[in-house]
């Protein structure tokens, strides 16, 4: 199955999950871009640089048999199966990021906290309507892994 055809099952977790994966990289770019703020916005962009870690070993389940990782963070990552974890872990991920705003200064990690909001509600729609959870064959989805090993 190509990436088209896998656009084309109108399955809201494929979308999540390519969401996910522009998180990402927006939340790594805008981490770093923030961190020299030599305010409490700091504090922010490190957990937006840590969001981006985890949204990686979340989306790309290949990762967790390639990469050395404790056995505690492998189930930590494992708990984000179904539709509904996720669209809670990326809740929680764009909640953190909108607080930000409290701080008085507004940077850029608006953009990853609206982001993180499009891949949570992906997920929750996927939830919602009852679709089977479905991880894209491109990033080390069903058949990937078990091809390699």
């Amino acid at each position: 199955m190509t990436l088209a055809d896998e656009f084309r099952t109108r399955n809201f977790s494929i979308y999540g999950q390519w969401t996910g994966i522009i998180c990402m990289v927006l939340c790594f770019a805008l981490g770093i871009a923030n961190i020299f703020n030599f305010n409490i916005i700091i504090l922010f962009s490190v957990i937006c640089l840590v969001s981006s870690f985890i949204i990686l070993f979340i989306e790309v389940p290949l990762l967790l048999r390639i990469c050395p990782t404790s056995s505690t963070f492998d189930n930590f990552i494992r708990r984000f199966a179904t539709n509904w974890t996720r669209a809670a872990i990326y809740f929680l991920m764009s909640l953190i990021q909108w607080l930000s705003l409290a701080t008085g200064f507004t940077t850029s990690l608006i953009a990853a906290a609206v982001l993180l909001l499009f891949a949570s509600a992906f997920y929750a729609l996927a939830a919602l309507k009852h679709q089977e959870f479905m991880s894209s064959k491109t990033l080390g989805g069903q058949g990937v892994a078990q091809m390699i090993v």
